[in-house]
């Protein structure tokens, strides 16, 4: 009988062992990572030894700004997966970096050095104090004579000179020591934030019938990262095709390195809305505005800074809803070519609000603002938060598949499974880069330049200019079939014959089936456009008074190559039947009648020079004033 209640106790103790919920961290790195405009998709690889029967696997240490609902984890091999969590711990925070450790050590003593400092200034000033204010040798029982003068005014004179240098010194040491705390504060910044952050955890619960070594990949969607392009645009001579050297302009604060990653670069935006825009009525009224296309502001530069007016590095600046911007230098300085219809900017950072400025001004200078409302307020758990005193109150046995059960060895509490796949839509404009060179990003949210594909692009060059406005020739490059190359909309640095000639923007939103790249002024093109006076006359016939103008146009090519060339002028166009515009010579020149634009397209030879003239005479009423350039 004692044998059999043995025996089912042992059975009884097995059981229990069998259903008790086995827990194991896991570590991993980072495999992979795609790049969106704003946020990344991050991909990580393990092959994990498993037992029979249930398993909760932890995928330990990783980035605090993972989008729960875009967890999605894949598993090979003989195991089930049965739900799987993401959460936040707060108790074991992201470990630092060893070189943050080094400064922040670096800057506890330098804190002390300069307390030291500022005690021997206030022993001084006391010193000071003292000296002066027992500086009177006279008194009732002494007598006043000028040995005992001259011994007090050499002690005084020797003593007060002491204490002087001694605090020209101290102050001294104490402005390096400070320059060196603020140098190493800066430093700090722009590999971390103020605000310390939980590390984010992803609870897997599998099942497995046999001992097994299966491999899981496990992806998310993350905050704090992002690209924007920009080029290099290099034309060597005008028969060379040009070279555009296509960049990615990266950043990451996620709280955690990317080390040898599979990068890729995508052109969509996960915060993009897919909904198409629509036509508003536009009413016509008296005293109703026509609509204004003209944009005076073509760039904008500023400088960000906290709320402590310290300067901002690394704040990410972007037009809304395109892929143009920017990064806050080491002075929080930045500055952003705008394309024709921006009418904003936005403004990001880790830990602070993000802020959308109107485009009013040249100079916008912006203060952010901490994000009160951050990570150690709320737990993000499954689809929902769960607030700090409701963390007591987890979902035990409410998630399907899994249940807790006696003492479980989970730190946290787990809530409800997550199954949603990560849907990614593809469009028409949808382009997607993949870096064959493995890169490593720190989380530092400095900016990283990728070369992302270098393009060696057939151009038809061709000299524009238009002296009216500007006496300057700009070459101008005509690609035809520049979809083929997936380009966004982004600055360009622009180099021609070897030299750096400035920025530019190149803006393929509005472009037709030519993309037109403008590579600068050539000096070496000479333009000249003035007044013939010996052409001017005014003249009175019967009600009528006439007035004759003529403009010389000279074009000179100092360069050794033939060039193309295109060359605008105009003429007035009469509103008015009284009015009359007569055209007496546009030297071969196409004349737009509507318009009165002249357009003279031609070539010049080395050192070859070429004139144009443009002469017209305008009819009105004697009676009449009107102005005639």
């Amino acid at each position: 009988m004692k044998a059999i209640n043995i025996l089912l106790l042992s059975l009884i103790f097995s059981n229990l062992l069998a259903q008790e919920i086995v827990e194991k961290e896991i570590k991993t790195e980072v495999n992979e990572v795609t790049v969106f405009i704003d946020k990344a998709q991050v991909t990580r690889q393990k092959t994990v030894e498993l037992n029979s029967g249930i398993t909760i696997l932890k995928f330990i240490n990783l980035s605090p700004f993972i989008d729960a609902k875009s967890v999605q984890v894949k598993a090979s091999g003989d195991v089930t997966v049965l739900a799987v969590n993401h959460q936040q711990n707060f108790i074991d925070k992201l470990e630092k970096s060893e070189e943050v450790k080094k400064i922040e050590e670096k800057l506890e003593d330098l804190n002390g050095q300069i307390k030291l400092e500022e005690t021997y200034l206030s022993i001084l000033k006391d010193e000071l104090t003292f000296l002066n204010d027992n500086r009177i040798i006279s008194g009732k029982n002494n007598e006043l004579n000028i040995s005992t003068l001259k011994e007090a005014s050499e002690f005084y004179s020797s003593k007060l000179t002491a204490l002087k240098l001694k605090e020209i010194e101290r102050n001294k040491t104490l402005k390096n020591l400070r320059k060196q705390k603020n140098e190493l504060q800066n430093q700090l910044n722009t590999l971390t934030s103020k605000k310390e952050f939980a590390s984010g955890e992803i609870l897997v619960k599998v099942q497995s019938k046999i001992k097994t070594n299966p491999s899981f990949e496990l992806s998310y969607i993350v905050d704090n990262a992002g690209w924007y392009p920009t080029y290099d645009i290099r034309a060597k001579t005008i028969n060379d095709p040009v070279e555009i050297i296509y960049k990615a302009n990266l950043r990451q604060d996620t709280k955690v390195d990317w080390k040898n990653v599979k990068l890729s670069f995508s052109s969509s935006n996960p915060n993009s809305s897919g909904v198409a825009p629509e036509l508003q009525t536009y009413y016509l009224d008296y005293y109703s505005l026509p609509p204004v296309y003209n944009k005076s502001i073509n760039s904008v530069s500023g400088q960000v800074v906290d709320e402590e007016n310290q300067p901002l590095i690394g704040v990410t600046v972007m037009v809304p809803k395109t892929t143009i911007g920017a990064v806050t230098d080491m002075n929080g300085n930045y500055s952003i070519t705008l394309p024709n219809n921006a009418d904003y900017l936005n403004f990001s950072f880790v830990g602070c609000e993000s802020q959308t400025m109107p485009i009013t001004s040249s100079v916008i200078n912006v203060k952010m603002v901490e994000d009160v409302a951050g990570l150690d307020e709320v737990v993000v758990i499954g689809y929902g938060v769960q607030k700090d005193e409701e963390r007591d109150d987890a979902l035990q046995g409410k998630t399907a598949g899994l249940m807790i059960r006696g003492n479980s060895t989970l730190k946290s509490r787990i809530s409800e499974s997550i199954a949603i796949p990560f849907e990614k839509t593809e469009n028409q404009t949808y382009i997607n880069f993949e870096i064959s060179t493995p890169y490593s990003i720190n989380s530092d949210n400095k900016n990283y330049s990728v070369d992302m594909v270098v393009y060696q692009v057939p151009a038809f060059f061709q000299y524009y200019s238009i002296p009216k406005i500007e006496k300057e020739a700009y070459l101008i490059a005509n690609i035809t079939d520049w979809e083929k190359y997936n380009l966004l909309e982004g600055e360009a640095n622009i180099f021609f014959e070897g030299t750096f000639v400035g920025k530019s923007l190149l803006d393929v939103r509005f472009a037709s089936d030519t993309l037109q790249l403008s590579l600068g002024k050539d000096k070496n093109v000479i333009v000249n456009r003035e007044k013939e006076k010996d052409f001017e006359t005014r003249q009175f016939i019967g009600s009528k008074k006439e007035e004759s103008k003529s403009w010389k146009t000279t074009i000179k090519n100092n360069k050794s190559q033939e060039i193309n060339m295109v060359v605008l002028d105009q003429a007035p166009v009469s509103k008015l039947e009284e009015i009359e515009v007569n055209i007496q010579n546009v030297s071969g020149g196409k004349l737009n009648k509507e318009s009165g634009e002249v357009k003279w397209e031609f070539t010049l030879k080395p050192m070859e020079k070429k004139e144009f003239d443009l002469k017209y005479s305008v009819k009105y009423p004697k009676s009449r004033d009107l102005t005639i350039e």
